[in-house]
This record gives structure tokens, C-alpha cells and sequence, in this order.
């Protein structure tokens, strides 16, 4: 089964909007397999970023997403990398279509909420950056029936 990684960055903790953003997961049929409030480490960030260690906005990268609490989560379900990311919008809010997380909520481009893996190699990725295997609950939701064929 497919797995994704999705954080709500510090800007969406603050605005409260942590709640709404799981609920549209949820609504979509995903499993939530990973859940957890936390400040990053400066280490941690940076591992995390660390694809544009070599550009102008990495530093800012780092300092927002270790500003404040943001909450990790690991997603599960057929497609979620593709589907989540649809479900988030563009990375960038004025461009991001509404009905999407950051078209809905988000206003620029450096304080737009969420993240979300770009490609299953990616996501495997993060998720080991940010949990141990002992932090994930592997379970089956009783709706996958309903949900896939």
C-alpha cells in the first residue's frame, strides 16, 4: 500500500486549521497511519530541505518550518502521493485552484500551510525522516471496502 508524508506546516497550526486539513484526508478514504505535534529540530529542517540546500530561500525554508509547531503525518492509501498532492493545490496560493488546501486557505507562497510528498521515493523518504517504524500503526480501515476494489 501506498504511503505519503504530509505536514502541516507552523502557519497552519497557528490558524487552527489542523482539523480541517485531516478531515479532507479522511473525507478522501485515506488511513492515517502517523500522527504527531512537533517543533523541528534545525537538523531535522534541514535533512528535510535538503534538495535546495543550494538555493537563495533554503534558509528561510529552515527558519519557517522550524518557527513553531507543525504536525507530521503519514497517509496511507492506493495513490496517495498523487491524490494528496492534487488535494493540497500548487505550491503556490495564487495559482493553487480553489477546493484545494492552499487555494482555500493560503495566501503566499512562503506561508502555504501544508507539505506534501512529490513521488513515492520522496515520501518513503521523509516518512524515515521524521518516523521511527515503531511510530506507525499499520491497520486496515474497515471502510477499505467501500473504498477500492
Amino acid at each position: 500500500m501506498e504511503r505519503t508524508f504530509i505536514a502541516i506546516k507552523p502557519d497552519g497550526v497557528q490558524r487552527g486549521l489542523v482539523g480541517e486539513i485531516i478531515g479532507r484526508f479522511e473525507a478522501k478514504g485515506f488511513t492515517l497511519i502517523g500522527l504527531k505535534l512537533l517543533i523541528a529540530s534545525h537538523e531535522l529542517a534541514e535533512q528535510h530541505y535538503d534538495i535546495h540546500k543550494e538555493r537563495p530561500f533554503f534558509k528561510d525554508l529552515v527558519s519557517f518550518i522550524t518557527s513553531g509547531p507543525l504536525v507530521a503525518m503519514v497517509w496511507e492509501g492506493d495513490g496517495v502521493v498523487a491524490s494528496a498532492r492534487r488535494i493540497i493545490g500548487a505550491t503556490n496560493p495564487l495559482t493553487a485552484e480553489p477546493g484545494t488546501i492552499r487555494g482555500d486557505f493560503a495566501v503566499s507562497i512562503g506561508r502555504n500551510i501544508i507539505h506534501g510528498s512529490d513521488a513515492i521515493e520522496t515520501a518513503q523518504r521523509e516518512i524515515g525522516l521524521w518516523f521511527t517504524d515503531a511510530e506507525l500503526a499499520n491497520w486496515e480501515s474497515t471502510m477499505k471496502p467501500w473504498l477500492v476494489e
